[in-house]
């Protein structure tokens, strides 16, 4: 059964704050009051949707005990039953859903960092194309993406590129994707057609803000220098690139595709505070063992999460053994919604396991 005594706490406290927010607040207290608002509403919703299915299935159980009950009725009542069972099953699961606990950063934008791994110039084409995927994605959430900065591949794609991600949700959805993605194929150079196997990392951060990560400027050391590359509109002449070391960590971000050394010096700080807020979320996680066996993989940089068989035209999310035959639609952003909804839905399971466990 689920707990009568938070489900009444929950319901209580969004008529404390509606309440309040009636009254008329203003300032920082009517913003966090809407935040909140918006946060119980939902759950209280569910609340009152399970509570009102389980007094109909009581009432249908009612008549059906009751020896009085007209026969015609009785039999009206017999029907409906099995359904108003399944719709309470149904509504206590969205329920014990919307209880979880939530990750503070599920509401944050993202930057998302990918990174040419094993492979050559295969490899730089392959971080291409995963970047194109996100993007293609992103647009299809009404999301915005914005390259902070990127090195180009000798023949295409790239050595590295990092974006920001804005949008609702972004990190409740992209958060799973860190780690080690591996692509099959036949490489455009390759005159033999040979299959080869390549691969690229990929970096999921929550955009950090300045409340979200103290860091002192006694710790920093920041070199400007003349941006490099092959040449072209990212690179110019003057002292433009930033890169900015956190000296305890040795967190090293090195920004230089605007030309002007303030807007890089802002995007490295944006970069280094959300690798810094990462950081300190992974260490809380690994004091938390238990916890650890409800994640969706570890997030590990070096883990393989996914294996991309352009022969074969399959993609396999090997955290959750899953497997469809839809690369070109995933690689369009079309289909990655699958492979997402999957993941959310399997850490969500571990999550409700946790608690039963508890």
């Amino acid at each position: 059964m689920l707990p009568t005594q938070k489900l009444d706490a929950l319901v209580d406290r969004r008529a404390l704050v509606e309440a309040e927010l009636a009254a008329g607040v203003d300032g920082e207290r009517y913003v966090a009051l809407s935040r909140e608002f918006a946060e119980l509403s939902p759950v209280v919703e569910a609340v009152e949707a399970y509570r009102a299915a389980l007094a109909e299935l009581a009432d249908v159980e009612a008549m059906l005990g009751d020896g009085g009950t007209d026969a015609e009725m009785a039999a009206l009542a017999r029907e409906e039953k099995p359904a108003l069972e399944e719709r309470v099953t149904d509504l206590e699961h969205r329920l014990r859903l919307a209880l979880l606990p939530k990750d503070a950063a599920d509401a944050k934008n993202v930057i998302i960092e990918i990174r040419a791994g094993t492979g050559g110039d295969e490899a730089s084409l392959f971080a291409g194309d995963l970047y194109r995927m996100y993007e293609r994605y992103a647009a299809l959430q009404g999301w915005s993406v914005d390259v902070i900065s990127l090195s180009e591949g000798t023949v295409g794609g790239f050595k590295e590129i990092v974006a920001e991600v804005k949008g609702a949700g972004a990190y409740a959805r992209l958060k799973f994707e860190s780690g080690v993605h591996r692509v099959q194929r036949v490489p455009a150079t390759e005159s033999g057609g040979r299959i080869h196997t390549s691969a690229a990392t990929v970096a999921v951060l929550p955009e950090a803000e300045e409340v979200d990560v103290a860091i002192d400027e006694s710790d920093l050391r920041i070199d400007v220098m003349r941006a490099q590359g092959a040449g072209g509109q990212h690179v110019n002449k003057t002292e433009s690139a930033v890169r900015i070391t956190h000296i305890p960590t040795g967190t090293a971000v090195l920004v230089q595709d605007e030309r002007s050394q303030h807007k890089n010096k802002a995007r490295a700080m944006a970069i280094l505070r959300s690798r810094l807020f990462d950081e300190a979320r992974r260490k809380a996680d690994a004091g938390r063992a238990a916890d650890r066996r409800t994640q969706v993989g570890s997030g590990d940089r070096s883990e393989r999460i996914r294996t991309y068989n352009f022969p074969q035209g399959r993609v396999t999310d090997h955290r959750i053994e899953l497997t469809l035959y839809k690369l070109p639609e995933i690689m369009a952003g079309t289909a990655l919604g699958e492979i997402i909804d999957a993941l959310v839905a399997d850490h969500q399971a571990g999550l409700l396991a946790l608690e039963g466990a508890a």
